[in-house]
């Protein structure tokens, strides 16, 4: 969502350089913000489903797919929103491509779960397993990306495993609240 310089949108808004929900040199990083928002969402979505007292392939397939396309779709409604607040204007096509674009990873978040639900679905493991593995391997995705992330500061192996750690804690308590809350 973006306005050019020299474009000026409602009298008192500061002249946008390049006002966006997710400015073209951070579309890398809002990408993967998705991303780690989707992790965190489906994984206390498939941490329930494993709670479920029978769960079944079909509707266990069916949660996790609607629940990402579900905050996918709220994620392009709240970015046309606050575009429309901030400018005073729609999107415009190529906006929406880079929202669609940065956004893309919340959908793309649901393949692990569906790939193992329906490995589970041909019986080769039982679906609560299926389901427990693909909360193990998101938490693990969060950790990597913690412990990447701790690399790419420069601040050595030690503080980069801190992080990663750090990061798992606090997914885990993220989707713990979201458990509790009934997500």
């Amino acid at each position: 969502m973006q306005v050019t310089a020299g474009q000026q949108g409602d009298a008192g808004r500061t002249p946008d350089i390049a006002v966006t929900a997710a400015r073209a040199g951070d579309i890398a990083a809002a990408r993967l913000k998705e991303r780690i928002y989707a992790t965190l969402t489906l994984t206390a979505v498939v941490v329930a489903l494993v709670e479920t007292e029978r769960p079944e392939h079909l509707e266990s397939a069916l949660t996790v797919a609607v629940t990402a396309l579900g905050v996918w779709l709220a994620t392009l409604v709240a970015d046309e929103q606050s575009h429309r607040a901030l400018t005073g204007r729609s999107t415009s096509p190529q906006e929406l491509r880079t929202a669609v674009y940065v956004s893309s990873p919340l959908l793309l978040t649901a393949a692990g779960p569906l790939v193992l639900i329906g490995i589970s679905a041909l019986g080769a493991l039982e679906l609560g397993t299926a389901l427990l593995i693909s909360a193990g391997v998101e938490v693990g995705t969060l950790f990597l990306w913690g412990w990447r992330s701790g690399l790419r500061m420069g601040n050595g192996r030690l503080n980069a495993l801190f992080s990663g750690f750090l990061d798992t804690l606090i997914g885990v308590g993220v989707v713990a609240v979201k458990l509790l809350a009934g997500h």
